[in-house]
């Protein structure tokens, strides 16, 4: 390929570096840093017309759109289909210059493969896919949508389109890969390759050292944290049947922060249980969540055991940030148990096992130095592995 100097990203949403970065401003920042000159087009629900910002060196087309958060599945649904249209014509509204050398698009969702395959004919350039979403196949593994209708139809044609036209996919895990071999025969599979999720360890040296667990009423408590969505997909009765079964445990607390299409029956389960080992918010600053995150003992991760697709929680890079040892629960399709026993940086059991959960819950609640151990193990794992740098040279590596 020649040289990859113009750089397009394809992104649903791409929050304000100066608020809070993410997963792909962390990358994206990285390209620029190493000379690329990087332009990102984005959905914005907040705005009433597309507008070009430059934030943090970057220049973002923001465009409006429907909300994809925190709405009923028809107005996601809908969202998705149209946002292809009102990149396309945003695009054209303000002129740009359809000549990028490597157009980056992420899962989900899946329907901007049409602003993508427009922007690959309209520039010649290559188009790197960065899967983090393999639906529609998630949506009928929650029962969600049927398979084989017309709907499910729809959506495994549009990812069809998105695997044949990607020049380079990366996927998230080993499993990942051999998920797409095995389910789309008809792919060149020299496309494929491992791009493992990333962490920005920037943001570690940000949080204040000031806080303590007096501060929020922890005192004397092990502290087991779970923050983000709380979805279908992260099925939380794992963790509440968790916290159920470990009321007898005086001085443990279960710190759950997040919101999602399950926030409200999650809220109604704890109060109906009257489970006093719940702490529950749906809502905190980020600079507040990573204080109780670095002051916790123990990372919470959860997923649904009617999964067949192989998903990697990406909340787990900030337990590996805050050296803390993770506990999941996890469907057997994933391999993200295996990954985390070979790094020895955590425990996991099968989804909808709480006495297998509880077991090993107590493994490290009993063991201070075994949860210091771990933590730090997934810490040196994320520093030499899972850094924005690193994501950038395998990506790099695989289009220049």
């Amino acid at each position: 390929m020649a040289e990859v100097k113009k750089i397009i990203f394809v992104a649903l949403g791409f929050p304000n570096v100066a608020i809070r970065r993410y997963l792909y401003s962390n990358l994206m920042h990285e390209f620029r840093k190493n000379g690329h000159d990087v332009f990102v087009i984005a959905a914005d629900n907040n705005r009433k017309k597309s507008e070009i910002v430059e934030e943090g060196g970057i220049k973002i087309l923001r465009v409006p759109s429907l909300k994809f958060f925190g709405t009923n599945n028809i107005i996601k649904g809908l969202s998705n289909v149209l946002l292809p249209y009102l990149y396309k014509r945003a695009l054209i509204k303000h002129k740009i210059d359809l000549d990028f050398d490597l157009i980056f698009m992420p899962t989900p969702p899946i329907t901007l493969i049409d602003v993508g395959f427009w922007l690959k004919k309209k520039s010649k350039g290559k188009l790197y896919l960065i899967l983090r979403d393999i639906f529609p196949q998630n949506a009928v593994d929650l029962k969600m949508m049927k398979p084989k209708g017309f709907i499910h139809s729809y959506f495994r044609k549009k990812e069809v389109k998105l695997y044949t036209a990607s020049d380079f996919i990366g996927c998230m895990s080993p499993a990942n890969v051999d998920y797409i071999k095995k389910h789309n025969t008809y792919l060149d599979f020299s496309k494929l390759h491992l791009l493992p999720n990333w962490a920005d360890i920037q943001e570690i040296s940000e949080v204040t050292e000031t806080a303590t667990k007096e501060d929020y009423g922890l005192k004397d408590k092990i502290i087991a944290i779970f923050g983000g969505n709380m979805g279908l997909p992260q099925k939380m009765e794992n963790i509440i049947d968790l916290a159920k079964n470990c009321q007898e445990i005086e001085d443990l607390v279960f710190f759950l922060v997040g919101k999602g299409t399950e926030q409200k029956k999650i809220a109604r389960m704890i109060d109906t249980l009257k489970l006093k080992n719940v702490i529950f918010k749906e809502h905190l600053p980020k600079n507040e969540y990573n204080d109780i995150l670095r002051l916790s003992d123990i990372g919470l991760i959860s997923l649904s055991e009617d999964f067949t697709i192989p998903n990697y929680p990406s909340k787990v890079l900030a337990y590996y940030q805050f050296k803390k040892p993770v506990l999941a629960s996890v469907d057997v399709n994933t391999d993200f148990g295996k990954m985390q026993e070979e790094i020895k940086c955590g425990f996991w059991s099968k989804a909808g096992d709480v006495e297998a959960l509880k077991k090993n819950l107590l493994k490290l609640y009993n063991n201070k130095k075994l949860r210091e151990e771990l933590g730090q193990n997934g810490y040196d794992y994320m520093i030499n592995n899972l850094t924005p740098s690193h994501a950038y040279d395998i990506a790099y590596s695989h289009v220049r």
